[in-house]
């Protein structure tokens, strides 16, 4: 199975753009989105490319084959003008033999030396997003936590960035040459 993984669209047409060609040249079944699509949120500034628009336009195009967590900037009013569910805080997703948890990050996975993550089986997989930062690590429990970054606003001094899984791994790539991170 091969699954692409992004996070914190914040409403980038540019960004948006650029993770569907990925996501078509790649091959992948499905497009995991992390929250976050529309709106930039009060503390960012506005991405270069900000046309949510456009980016409403792109997504729903792929609208059966994304699978998406509300981040915290998403509302019931980017649901009216979005044709694929992105309302629900969390998500069990059940691949390859693995549990994966799926969350935006912004009340569940956001701090995980805190202890906010769920408690799932060893082997399972955390996903989420919100601080714009990526982060590919085995906790001591044996979950494997991911952030694939964000795709318009990155920090921590990372390019913009998505998540690629293939052949049961995971890559963490830059959005603009597709190199691989970690």
């Amino acid at each position: 199975m091969k699954l692409l993984i992004a996070s914190d669209l914040h409403g980038d047409a540019t960004a948006c753009r650029r993770l569907l060609e990925i996501f078509d040249a790649s091959g992948a079944e499905r497009l995991i989105l992390l929250g976050d699509l529309l709106y930039h949120g009060p503390r960012n500034d506005l991405p270069a490319g900000y046309d949510p628009r456009a980016v409403i336009s792109m997504l729903s195009d792929y609208a059966d084959r994304l699978f998406c967590v509300r981040g915290n900037c998403d509302t019931e009013v980017d649901q009216m003008v979005l044709p694929f569910p992105i309302l629900s805080e969390t998500a069990l997703l059940f691949v390859d033999g693995q549990t994966w948890f799926a969350a935006h990050g912004h009340r569940t996975g956001a701090n995980p030396t805190a202890g906010d993550l769920p408690k799932l089986p060893r082997g399972s997989v955390i996903l989420t997003g919100h601080t714009h930062i990526p982060t590919l690590e085995e906790n001591a429990d044996g979950i494997l936590l991911l952030n694939p970054g964000s795709t318009s606003i990155p920090k921590g001094g990372y390019p913009a960035s998505y998540a690629l899984y293939e052949d049961g791994r995971f890559t963490v790539r830059a959005l603009e040459n597709n190199t691989v991170i970690f």
